[in-house]
């Protein structure tokens, strides 16, 4: 990969280079982040460019995971497949790209220079999807790493990534891939044809493409076969299992604190029992059925504490570690000239895509049997195990089974189109040029997944015996269809449920999310009048964009009626914005004493939102090179981002936290009580709840958009200084070019998503507290103390990212070939954020998920028709951080040593340096057929094991793009050019 573009080869500029072809009209070149169109390939900030041949030599199945490698994101945490049973913005399945850490919603993703409209599926739609692009015809990325919102406008906060497609194909070109896990599952493999014509004035590019990616379930990799909590050895902390079985035992896999859920167990009012691993009577209110047990306090069940119960189901495994998926796509471009309107051509663009991806989830099912219900043995009919839930018609609960259900279908289709077309031509004075552009998108998804619904289960549980050992639902007049429920036995709780009863309660759910972007946009661009240096070029140019969203979710959802699942309503919104922009560039000096090279640059653009109002961003850079070959650059600039429809319109969508978020539960005894502690037991004292308050259920959220509190836009400022050297050396040392960047990006304003947990945690924790006031106002507690919280987005948080990042390329004739190094080193020097204005700043940099350095490395030789590659990509282990960062108190600033100490007893949060190793070979025969193969991951480098808490893990893995969860995998790629 070429790191940087003063970085550029000693034949960048000769017709077989991607950079050659990067200008529209001979001797002129367009680079990312700039209006202006140059005589020569020199920027005054940091870009990295990625060729089609680095991404096949690399092995990357496609330009989307070449984009979210290590290479690009600098250690950033990216949305890939491995997300696929979680909640993420844009839906299962989407992919995106976010620089320096800030996020996908912060990065403006361009394809031939023109943003991408976000696509996926939900409610939650802030970015594009990387699935849409055209792989078959893409000829380069250019990723420049500093805001640019005076040059594109809103989401150009952390950086941009242009993707480019080929324009110059002529004739048909076949293209076939396939990447294999040693596994044996996962494969991934695409096929594509893509042509070209040159027909007099008209020239058409288009491809056709098929890609299939099959799903890699978490039993294919034994890696992750026995997730446990606390210690990684099962022993020596209170949060680990070793206190039930003996390490090694296969008991201790699937914990309820780390994959596990409870199953094939029974929960009642506490009673006497003989315990399960202790085999001596003790009180417990979790029991497993044991048919065995005869005699006893509780004949037939043996009690069982958190880590001796059932929490593991062989079924579990077959959930997708990696989301399976098909993607269809085709692209066609044309262009017309016109030989009149200033001898102008027409262009067009469609690009349509349909992505089909699925993603089963396992499902636990609670079946809350009702107080004197007719299903439960008269022993246990009468006892009170909680207060009445959604499926409990209103009356207590004797008992909940907790089932192990199975897997349920998750899957979606989204349907991707962005059509665009203009005209460009002379513009009225010498050497000016105008672009007139109009683009609409469409994004189309439909989200289905098999989901318990509450009413059902109500009707249910809720039955009469009909005086023959059957049972019939009570509202069984109103709901002809009703299945009444099973009655409590050991099968039962083992999850031995009649078919008939699970097809009632379990119904296909189906939501459809709608986009649509239209954008209107005119720019001119030409010389003004020269200067030593060359000519002063200007660049104007007004946008129009308009953007809406309409996310439907199931009927079911809407209404509340998922049990177990998110929620949501609709998301209904829309906006639009006028933009007016400029670009100069000034070459003030050139080929002078001192000044082999003089540039500045400035660039700034008005904006108006429908939504929140007007402002102005602008940007100023500078490149001087005193002798040729040193040369010292740096920019200064404001960006903003104005509020995604998303983030300002989405419906109500539920979640839940479990019952130990309550601050009211389960407090210590008041001697026992922290200082945080003593104020929750205070807080809650006053609205009645007693000291011995245990919270039993779990506590709904509701996420809403914040239109209705005023949202406003972030802004941020992003200033980078730095330095290039290529020194002028004989041929038979080679060519040398070294840059060093320091970069410095402050997001102010930042829109954040309120927590429920620092919700509830904010409003219980007031010295001040007022039940109804402050953030008390989004907590409600009901008659039976269940506890409802809603968040918003707000602007609230700030972000800082700092840097240094080094780029250097070495290339020499050696051997009678041709060797070429390059390599990449980013170091962050903080990677802080703070949610309220109010708090210090966590700076989380070095920690797990947030290294302080990355690096990659590749070096190719090539000879004759072959060419040899060698990759790395590193990322810097952590041994000590993520423990100071986890006891830092970001409202008093301290970081605690006694509570640093407390992490390391009680958990493993460290990591070795994690490095990936790729080889492969690239074969060209007779300039028509090109055979590369290869292996990625050559040393089958298995991610870090950690105690499961703090961050979302797979297994005893941190979840975290930088980590390779598929292990060693072999890849070949065809091309054949006809």
């Amino acid at each position: 990969m070429s790191p940087d573009p003063t970085q550029v080869p000693e034949d960048a500029e000769s017709p077989e280079s991607p950079r050659a072809k990067a200008a529209p009209d001979a001797g002129e070149i367009t680079v990312t982040g700039s209006r202006i169109r140059r005589d020569e390939f020199s920027v005054a900030e940091p870009l990295t460019v990625i060729g089609r041949e680095e991404i096949t030599q690399a092995g990357f199945a496609s330009p989307a995971d070449a984009l979210q490698s290590a290479a690009v994101t600098q250690g950033a945490s990216q949305i890939n497949n491995a997300y696929g049973g979680f909640v993420t913005d844009g839906g299962t399945g989407a992919n995106t790209i976010g620089l320096r850490g800030l996020g996908p919603s912060r990065t403006l993703t361009l394809l031939n220079g023109r943003r991408l409209a976000p696509g996926g599926t939900r409610g939650s739609l802030l970015a594009a999807d990387l699935n849409v692009l055209p792989n078959a015809l893409v000829e380069r990325i250019e990723v420049l790493k500093a805001g640019a919102s005076s040059v594109y406008g809103s989401d150009a906060v952390a950086g941009v990534v242009n993707i480019i497609t080929d324009n110059a194909l002529r004739g048909l070109q076949l293209d076939m891939q396939t990447n294999v896990p040693e596994v044996g599952a996962g494969i991934d493999r695409r096929v594509s044809a893509s042509f070209g014509f040159q027909a007099d004035r008209l020239s058409v590019v288009g491809s056709l493409e098929y890609r299939k990616r099959d799903a890699l379930a978490r039993k294919d990799v034994s890696f992750f076969d026995c997730p446990i909590g606390g210690f990684l050895n099962g022993e020596g902390s209170e949060f680990g299992s070793g206190d039930a079985y003996p390490v090694g035992d296969p008991r201790n896999c699937y914990t309820i604190d780390n994959g596990g859920v409870t199953i094939n167990t029974l929960g009642l009012p506490t009673r006497d029992a003989i315990g399960r691993t202790s085999g001596a009577v003790g009180r417990f209110n979790r029991f497993v059925p044991a048919p065995g047990v005869t005699t006893g306090p509780f004949p037939g069940y043996l009690g069982v504490g958190s880590y001796d119960r059932d929490s593991y189901d062989p079924e579990q495994e077959e959930e997708p570690l990696i989301t399976g998926q098909k993607t269809y796509t085709g692209y066609l471009s044309a262009t017309y000239k016109l030989n009149a309107l200033g001898d102008a051509e027409v262009y067009g663009e469609v690009l349509a895509t349909r992505r089909k991806s699925s993603s089963p989830l396992y499902r636990q099912l609670s079946l809350d049997y009702l107080q004197g219900s007719p299903l439960l043995p008269e022993s246990i009919r009468d006892g009170v195990f909680a207060n009445p839930t959604e499926t409990s018609s209103g009356q207590n609960i004797a008992a909940r089974a907790f089932i192990g259900y199975g897997l349920t279908s998750s899957n979606q289709t989204v349907d991707y189109v962005r059509a665009s077309g203009g005209i460009r031509g002379d513009f009225f004075f010498p050497k000016w040029r105008y672009d007139a552009y109009v683009g609409k998108s469409w994004n189309d998804g439909t989200y289905e997944a098999e989901s318990f619904l509450t009413d059902r289960l109500a009707n249910s549980l809720n039955v009469v015996a009909n005086g023959d050992g059957t049972f019939s639902c009570a509202s069984l007049a109103s709901n002809p269809n009703c299945v009444a429920a099973p009655a409590l036995s050991a099968a039962v709780i083992g999850g031995d449920l009649p078919e008939a009863f699970r097809n009632y309660i379990v119904a296909n759910t189906i939501g459809k999310t709608q986009f649509r972007e239209t954008t209107y946009a005119f720019n001119i661009d030409g010389p003004l009048f020269a200067l030593p240096g060359g000519d002063v070029q200007l660049a104007l140019g007004v946008e129009h964009r308009r953007q809406s969203i309409n996310d439907q979710p199931d009927p079911n959802s809407v209404n509340g009626n998922l049990f177990g699942l998110t929620a949501a309503t609709p998301t209904v919104g829309k906006d639009n914005v006028k933009e007016a922009f400029g670009e100069i560039f000034v070459p003030l000096l050139a080929d002078k004493p001192f000044f082999y090279r003089l540039n500045f640059t400035g660039s700034a653009r008005f904006t108006d939102y429908a939504s929140y109002g007007s402002d102005w961003t602008y940007k100023i850079a500078a490149e001087w090179e005193p002798f040729r070959g040193l040369g010292f650059r740096g920019s200064y600039g404001t960006s903003y981002r104005a509020p995604a429809l998303a983030e300002q319109y989405l419906g109500a969508t539920s979640g839940f936290l479990s019952t130990n978020s309550d601050p009211c539960s389960a407090l210590p005894a008041a001697g026992d009580q922290s200082p945080v502690q003593q104020i929750y037991a205070r807080n809650c004292a006053s609205i009645g709840l007693p000291a011995d308050f245990e919270q039993r259920n779990s506590v709904q959220t509701f996420r809403v958009g914040g239109a209705e509190a005023g949202l406003s836009a972030e802004t941020s400022t992003n200033w980078t200084v730095g330095a290039v050297v290529r020194p002028p050396l004989p041929d038979s040392v080679g060519s040398l070019s070294l840059s060093l960047d320091y970069f410095d990006i402050k997001v102010d304003n930042g829109v954040s998503d309120l927590s429920g947990s620092v919700i509830l945690a904010r409003c219980y924790g007031a010295e001040n507290f007022n039940p109804t006031e402050g953030l008390c106002r989004f907590v409600e507690r009901d008659a039976n103390n269940g506890l409802v919280v809603t968040s918003s987005y707000v602007n609230l948080s700030e972000n800082i990212v700092k840097g240094f990042e080094f780029n250097g390329r070495y290339a020499r004739d050696l051997f009678g070939g041709r060797f070429i190094l390059n390599a990449g080193v980013t170091k962050y020097t903080e990677q802080s954020t703070r949610l309220f204005p109010e708090e210090y700043l966590a700076d989380a940099n070095g920690t797990l998920t947030s290294p302080d350095w990355v690096g990659n490395f590749d070096a190719t030789f090539r000879f004759d028709a072959v060419t040899i590659r060698y990759g790395l990509d590193w990322i810097d282990g952590d041994h000590s951080k993520t423990y100071e960062y986890f006891a830092f108190d970001n409202v008093t600033g301290i970081t605690d040593p006694e509570t640093v100490q407390a992490y390391r007893d009680n958990y493993y949060l460290e990591a070795d340096d994690y490095f990936l190793h790729s080889l492969s070979a690239q074969f060209n025969v007779e300039k028509r057929l090109q055979l590369t193969v290869g292996v990625r991951n050559m040393l089958n480098t298995k991610p870090p094991r950690i105690t499961a808490t703090g961050y979302t893990t797979i297994a005893n893995a941190p979840l975290y793009s930088g980590y390779d969860y598929v292990g060693r995998s072999f890849f070949a790629n065809a091309n054949i050019k006809f």
